[in-house]
């Protein structure tokens, strides 16, 4: 968020160097060392020269440092999920209504993934006619000797749906250009070993609103064969063709980020989408400045939160247990 904001202009004031985890804040030091390190975080949020207020604090922590942040006057963006709970969705909401700032999650799935650019133009286009489902699906890999305590507590994070999914219920939003949806069904559970049996480390969800469906897939199963943490895919039907998002990496064999895989009325073909401009963090910018919606509308945000409590707040709890045996062929 730091780097798109500055590709986009912004001059990052400070930065708080409380953390969780000291290799994240190494990372950030390298990435950034002219930023300040200020160690009082009530400087940044109550310097009025000021606009924005970023936050990637744990996830249960942000809905509050994001309405002391917009109670003083400043416009807000935080890292998925922006809160965990209905109470914190509730009590956003309201700060926001009666402060008029901006609230905005980066679902970095779409905001910093250049191939979703690509696919917003060819729908635009009429590529693959109208758009009536998408498929996503969100794997991850562990890192188990990587995280930190509260990464395995649902209390600090909100569980998988809340958390992951809302990659994947933003992008059914957007690209269905769906207003709402209904959670026809949603699961979670834990399949991995017995370190941290209450750890969710699957989850999927059936939407559906009105002109189109859903279906979404998350989980941190990545296996450690695999070049990079997931490979993320999102599959688009539209009356008249197909689009698939490879974002990540191309198991055939292309090289890099970003492949695009289209088949329509004039058959199939790759698009090399990495080099196509990211444009969430320009529009921010000019939101801030211009008091707009262009980024992603504030109704929009509060969709995606409400969905992803929603799914999670009524999913079915899958059991891992044992391997069923298979029946011997006759």
């Amino acid at each position: 968020m730091t780097e798109g904001l500055i590709a986009a202009g912004a001059t990052c004031a400070g930065y708080d160097p409380a953390t969780s985890d000291q290799r994240v804040l190494a990372g950030f030091e390298e990435r950034f060392p002219g930023i300040p390190k200020i160690a009082d975080r009530r400087r940044l949020v109550e310097d009025a020269t000021i606009d924005v207020i970023l936050c990637a604090a744990i996830p249960r922590d942000r809905a509050a440092i994001a309405i002391d942040a917009m109670t003083h006057g400043k416009d807000v963006m935080v890292d998925k999920p922006g809160v965990i709970s209905f109470d914190q969705l509730e009590a956003v909401e309201r700060v926001v209504r009666d402060t008029g700032r901006i609230f905005s999650i980066c679902f970095s799935e779409r905001f910093v993934v250049p191939s979703t650019i690509v696919a917003e133009k060819l729908i635009a286009d009429g590529a693959i006619g109208r758009v009536i489902q998408t498929i996503g699906l969100g794997p991850h890999r562990l890192n188990r000797a990587l995280r930190p305590a509260w990464f395995f507590s649902n209390d600090a994070y909100g569980g998988i749906l809340t958390d992951i999914a809302s990659h994947q219920i933003d992008q059914f939003l957007h690209f269905t250009g769906s207003r709402d949806a209904e959670v026809i069904a949603s699961s979670v559970g834990h399949f991995g070993d017995d370190h941290h049996r209450d750890f969710q480390d699957f989850g999927d969800i059936l939407l559906r609103s009105p002109h189109a469906s859903g279906f979404i897939r998350v989980d941190w199963f990545t296996a450690d064969g695999l070049s990079t943490w997931g490979d993320g895919r999102l599959v688009i039907l539209g009356t008249e063709g197909t689009i698939e998002l490879r974002k990540y990496l191309d198991l055939a064999g292309r090289p890099g980020t970003d492949h695009v895989f289209v088949v329509d009325r004039n058959g199939t073909r790759h698009i090399d989408a990495r080099d196509e401009p990211l444009v969430y963090f320009h529009r921010f910018v000019a939101d801030v400045r211009d008091r707009t919606g262009t980024a992603m509308t504030q109704d929009h945000v509060f969709t995606v939160c409400r969905l992803a409590l929603k799914a999670q707040a009524q999913a079915v709890i899958l059991s891992g247990g044992q391997r069923p045996q298979l029946p011997e062929n006759p």
